[in-house]
């Protein structure tokens, strides 16, 4: 009998199978929705992979007018995409697959066998199959036994495994993070042997791997299986180098423990834990020591710099090497609050931070790993206070849209000049008069606006700039 939270996938797949047997083929369900089936972990409209003795061509020609729409970008690999309702399924041809030495992309061969199919899968967690449309399982390597012991092993011997794509490698940090699996020896020892294969595979590839890391509830395990096999250091060196040597006089904590640990406080939002990741990379290359212990002056300044040339080098887009620079050069900022802050302080914070501000304050929160209770007390009252200070303020003047009280129109009419840098000039003088005393209203700023130009014309005449 099949189990009731199945059925979905019977009714969703119950007439491919039929096209498919009909024409002499065999049809399977594999990859991770086999793995969260049994582990119960289905969510809802989540695209289907299966796999099919079918070669590409008679794919093609299965799913031409029973899906609503059909796609090839995949065809030379084996691959036929295709839409039906709201689900995606892509259906591949039996194969086995494998890097050559120096390429970054598979050489494939196709097969009969299923289960040579399933040999060539990355763990045998994911080496699993459901037969359609009776969901007879085919699990030749074992794989609901290794869920059940929360082990991690690949169904051929690691070495030749990672050899055959060698991001597997990075994937394995995201298994034992996500579904609490422990490497087999063999495992771990193969990554520490062969992680610089990963050189062959494309940056954007390991971005997406590592984006996909960064948000399973708890990635901390996956992040120091990345750090302890050397594979970090392959592309994100910045991590590893956080393991700052113990001063025995200072006593400064270890920088990679406390990252991890601000990772996994953070919720799982890819550009806050991105942000979490890299908000101490620059720790070590400002420490200095002092009579006051250590110090990492500036590290935000430098971190954010460092940050930019990492997900640059990652190929990540420009929007969001820019967000989690931005977090992580603002993330020490609300530490001056314990000074006091003005209004204008207030609205500065808000301003720099713009669309930013809540993760900001996430990341704050987080940033705190103290096992001082009184600190942490002490942390978040202090936070809690400045979220206050903030509502009230937007409440009060429109915080998130803050701009001077008079717009470029009016200051060319107010000082009759023409569009130029002294029009930017004089917006800018306006927005710092906002920041610091709040809105204005129209009569008082022209009058302010007026007075700053008696001195500040000068450094605008041009004959471009008047009007008359």
């Amino acid at each position: 009998m099949i189990p009731e939270r199945l059925q979905p996938l019977v009714s969703d797949t119950a007439e491919l199978a039929e096209r498919f047997a009909a024409a002499g083929h065999r049809l399977y369900l594999v990859g991770g929705v086999v793995r969260d089936a049994i582990v119960d972990r289905l969510g809802e409209g989540r695209d289907l992979d299966l796999t099919t003795d079918a070669r590409p061509d008679e794919i093609e020609e299965l799913v031409s007018g029973w899906a609503s729409a059909v796609w090839t970008t995949g065809k030379r690999f084996g691959t036929i995409g295709a839409k039906r309702g709201s689900r995606i399924f892509e259906i591949t041809t039996h194969r086995a697959e494998a890097y050559a030495p120096e390429s970054r992309k598979p050489d494939v061969a196709f097969s009969e066998s299923v289960e040579a199919d399933l040999s060539r899968r990355d763990f045998t967690v994911n080496a699993m199959a459901l037969r359609l449309p009776d969901m007879e399982l085919i699990d030749p390597f074992d794989g609901v036994a290794d869920l059940a012991a929360h082990r991690l092993r690949t169904p051929l011997s690691p070495v030749e495994s990672f050899d055959d794509d060698p991001l597997r490698m990075m994937r394995a940090a995201r298994f034992i993070a996500g579904y609490h699996l422990v490497p087999d020896e063999g495992l771990e020892e193969a990554v520490r042997s062969r992680r610089s294969r990963l050189e062959i595979v494309s940056p954007e590839r390991i971005r997406d791997e590592l984006d996909k890391l960064m948000v399973v509830e708890r990635p901390g395990d996956g992040l120091w299986f990345l750090v302890r096999t050397g594979l970090a250091d392959e592309f994100l060196p910045e991590l590893p180098a956080l393991a700052l040597e113990q001063d025995p006089i200072h006593r400064h904590k270890d920088v990679l423990a406390h990252t991890i640990a601000v990772v996994e406080k953070t919720a799982p939002d890819r550009i806050l834990r991105l942000a979490a990741l890299f908000h101490d990379v620059g720790k070590p290359k400002t420490r200095s020591f002092g009579p006051g212990g250590v110090s990492f002056h500036h590290h935000e300044v430098v971190g954010a710099r460092m940050t930019r040339d990492r997900m640059r080098a990652l190929r990540y887009p420009t929007d969001d090497v820019d967000q989690v620079a931005a977090l992580v050069e603002l993330h020490l900022r609300f530490h001056t609050y314990r000074l006091g802050w003005t209004d204008r302080a207030v609205r500065r914070y808000v301003r720099d931070a713009g669309p930013l501000l809540d993760r900001l304050n996430q990341l704050t929160r987080s940033d705190c790993t103290t096992r001082n209770e009184a600190k942490a007390r002490a942390l978040a009252r202090r936070m809690d206070e400045l979220e206050r200070r903030i509502e009230e303020l937007r409440a009060q003047e429109e915080l998130d849209a803050i701009r001077p009280d008079l717009d470029g129109n009016r200051v060319m009419d107010v000082l009759g000049i023409r569009p130029g840098r002294a029009v930017g000039a004089a917006l800018s003088f306006l927005l710092e008069l906002r920041l610091d005393e709040g809105p204005l209203g129209e009569e008082e700023a022209t009058s302010r606006l007026l007075e700053w130009w008696r001195t500040a014309a000068p450094a605008f005449q041009d004959p471009d700039t008047a009007t008359h």
